[in-house]
Parts: C-alpha cells; sequence; structure tokens
C-alpha cells in the first residue's frame, strides 16, 4: 500500500502521546430519523475501503513505515434515546476517542438520534490516515461517489481480496529488500540534505506564543465546538463588497472571532493548510503556510497576503531535510518537528464537498460538517493554536467549524457560537446555527 509520508508520521506521533491529539470528523445533520439498516450499508462500505488500513513498522533502522489493509473495524454505534439538540456538540467531541492506526482500528461510525426527529451521524478517523479532504473522499467512496479514481478503485479491491488472509503470512510476504532500499535511499537523502542545510546555516525557527501557564499540565482540557451554516449567496455577497473573496472572508472571521474573546496581541499568526494534491486520494496530501493579519486588515488585504503565502510553504525544521524525522527515533523527531505549522488560529479551507454527501440514502441532510477533534486532550498537550476553523462547501450553503482550543477564555460551546454569531453580524451576516 505504500509507505507513510512525513505527515503521516508526526500524526501517527500523537497516538503515542507525542504532540496534540487529532482526529478528522465529519458530521451529516439528518431531517429524519436515520434507517440503521443503511448505516449497516455505509459501515461496511468503510470497513473495505482505504480508509480500513494501519501502519507497519519497517525491519530496517531508516525504513520508513508501511501501510496495510486492515479489515478490524469498531461496530457501528447507533444511539435511539434522542439527545437535545444542545448536547449534540458534546456528543460529537467525545467520538475520536480511542482510535489508533497501528494497534487498534483507525475510524469509527456512529449515529444518535435528536429531540428535533432528526439524526445526527458522525465518522471519525486518525489524522495518521486521512487529511480533512481525504475524509471527504473516503465518505463519499463510501457512499457510492465517484471523486475517487478508478485506479484508487482497483487498488482497492485488490487489496481488500488479500486483507483476510492471515496477518503473519502477509508478513513474510513483505520482501525485506524493499526495506533495505527505502532505507538506502532514506539514509542518503538525509545525509545529503543535513550537510547541505549546515553549509547554509540554521535559520531560526518561529517561537511558539507565551502566556499559558497551567499549575497540573496533566489535566484533561475540553475543548468546545461550534457549527454555523451561512448561504453561499450571503457569504460571497459580503465577500464582493469588501474585494474579497470567500476564503479570505473566513480567514478575516476566525480572526476576529478569536479577538473577540479576549486576545490582546494586535497581530494573529494565522496557518492556512495547502492541498497538494494531483489526483483524488485518500491520505495526508497537504502542505502549511502562513500570514500574519492585523486588527487593520480587511477580507481584501487578507486576500492579497493569502495569495503570496500559496506561493511558498513552511520549511523542515532547522532548513534540515525532512526525511530526518523518519529516521530517527520518535522521542527525537518530536522535539525536532514540535510546534511545526502551529500558529495562533488555523483556517483551513476544506473546499466543495460532493454532491453524494448532501443526503443520506433517502435522508436529507440538513446540514455536512467537516472539522478536527482533540480526544484525551491535556494541558501539557495544548497546541500553540487558541482557535481552528474548517469551511466547506455543501449546495448552497457554507458550513463553518469553529474548535476552541483557549480553555481560559471560552467556556462552552454556547459561548463559542455566540461569540461567532455576533462576530458574523458585525459583518452584516446572519447565520443558522447546529
Amino acid at each position: 500500500m505504500g509507505r507513510l509520508s512525513v505527515v503521516d508520521e508526526i500524526f501517527l506521533r500523537t497516538h503515542r502521546g507525542l504532540g496534540t491529539p487529532i482526529a478528522l470528523q465529519g458530521l451529516w445533520r439528518t431531517a429524519d430519523r436515520i434507517d440503521p439498516a443503511l448505516l449497516h450499508e455505509v459501515h461496511a462500505a468503510l470497513s473495505t475501503g482505504p480508509l480500513a488500513r494501519r501502519v507497519i513498522q519497517p525491519r530496517v533502522p531508516g525504513a520508513r513505515r508501511s501501510w496495510q489493509r486492515s479489515i478490524r473495524a469498531y461496530p457501528l454505534t447507533l444511539t435511539d434515546q434522542p439527545i437535545a439538540t444542545t448536547a449534540l456538540m458534546a456528543w460529537a467531541d467525545v467520538q475520536g476517542t480511542e482510535l489508533d492506526p497501528e494497534f487498534d482500528p483507525g475510524w469509527r461510525l456512529a449515529a444518535i438520534a435528536l429531540d428535533d426527529g432528526g439524526s445526527l451521524v458522525s465518522l471519525t478517523c486518525s489524522h495518521a490516515l486521512a487529511d480533512g479532504r481525504a475524509l471527504v473522499l473516503a465518505a463519499d467512496d463510501a457512499l457510492g461517489g465517484t471523486c475517487l479514481t478508478t485506479d484508487s478503485r482497483t487498488l482497492n479491491t485488490a487489496l481488500n481480496n488479500s486483507a483476510h488472509r492471515d496477518t503473519t503470512s502477509r508478513l513474510a510476504s513483505t520482501k525485506p529488500e524493499s526495506d533495505w532500499a527505502d532505507a538506502r535511499r532514506q539514509w542518503s537523502i538525509v545525509l545529503r540534505g543535513t550537510a547541505k542545510a549546515l553549509r547554509r546555516g540554521i535559520p531560526d525557527q518561529p517561537h511558539p506564543a507565551t502566556g499559558r501557564d497551567f499549575t497540573d499540565r496533566s489535566t484533561p482540557v475540553q475543548t468546545h465546538g461550534a457549527i454555523l451554516q451561512c448561504t453561499v449567496a450571503d457569504w460571497d455577497r459580503v465577500a464582493a463588497t469588501q474585494n474579497g473573496t470567500a476564503n479570505s472572508l473566513f480567514i478575516s472571521f476566525i480572526a476576529n472571532v478569536l479577538w473577540a474573546s479576549g486576545f490582546q496581541p494586535d497581530t494573529i499568526d494565522a496557518s492556512l493548510p495547502v492541498d497538494t494534491r494531483d489526483e483524488p486520494r485518500v491520505d495526508n496530501d497537504l502542505a502549511m503556510t502562513d500570514i500574519t493579519i492585523d486588527r487593520t486588515d480587511t477580507p481584501s488585504t487578507i486576500r492579497e497576503k493569502s495569495r503570496a503565502a500559496y506561493e511558498r510553504r513552511m520549511s523542515s525544521p532547522g532548513g534540515m531535510p525532512e526525511e530526518l524525522l523518519q529516521v530517527i527515533p520518535d522521542r527525537w523527531a518530536y522535539a525536532l518537528s514540535k510546534g511545526a505549522g502551529e500558529r495562533d488560529i488555523l483556517c483551513s479551507n476544506i473546499g466543495t464537498l460532493p454532491a453524494t454527501l448532501r443526503a443520506l440514502g433517502p435522508h436529507r441532510c440538513l446540514g455536512v460538517a467537516a472539522r478536527a477533534i482533540h480526544p484525551g486532550l491535556t494541558v501539557a498537550q495544548l497546541p500553540r493554536t487558541r482557535l481552528s476553523g474548517y469551511l466547506c462547501r455543501i449546495a448552497d450553503d457554507y458550513i463553518l467549524s469553529l474548535v476552541s482550543l483557549d480553555p481560559t477564555r471560552i467556556e462552552s460551546s454556547t459561548a463559542l457560537t455566540d461569540l461567532a454569531q455576533q462576530t458574523l453580524l458585525n459583518a452584516g451576516l446572519r447565520v443558522r446555527t447546529w
């Protein structure tokens, strides 16, 4: 199935307590009760889809870890007892627990009834398996969509047919020479790149933000989320009146929510994920760039800053070759890359969702959201990031998902929702909330 990328391994380390735990989540809110039989069909499709894989350790030092098909999956979780719609975010936040792409299943499908007569469906997966766009592709594939290429489907079928063989037999069939060859390639890149970096001199790395002091660093941290929905027509209209784009208005919105929460500095550093796919595939295929926003910035100026930023990418730690992170022990790799890509806010534009996701079988969706969550987060694992935002478009609506990682300023999902609503109202936008 191929080998893990540097980004895959960064997210894999979070399952070992090295970094901020991250899981990706897709949410469907339906207008009526979801049919359990339909969800069992979706679960079966996911069990043989591109998320159904696990990490295999290499036999040779320096070789990269590999992906292998896995038929293990958590059972579908269905809860018939309705919960209040005001509690749906709290339910969604805990669906990312116990995901482990190495020793346990790395994804989970669950659904719960809501007291408004509808249902909430959650698909979560380890970030080591997929980024936000990849989770969308995997969901589309399970629902019978056509976003994945024919080659991808053929590969999945071949791997799934072999997935039922004994694990020991599959491991034995892996040729040791392939690990040796990969190790030679990795060490060659690392040695040449490190020597080149040392000749140039090691550049300074951005220092993390300060001011987050806690006495007990093992204390669990509860993040808070909010999901808001706005018509494309209204959002694009407001963006156009300020000579911005849908994306630059989104970035401006996330920054202003952070300031409204009490963030004191006059500048905010924003990290912007960039989808680097040349074709649809389920993996971590992204790079990061960043911009600095000040209080005088508008969607117009942010548009120009972002345009320039997308032409460059954040470099590997200390200017060293990124492959270095795959040949040294995990704790060293974590120490070397700690905080990489983290800024005050994260603004992830996932893009337009496939039409397949607008409904679950005969059940019309009131909204579809995609975001990251942080299961099992502790004070010691808090990132520099204070607020994360995720934007996607489904049909004629934009869905904005916010996750606060600042327990000192945002005390509940309701508080975050109110703050976001007021910020959008100040910009001339009325939204619906989940």
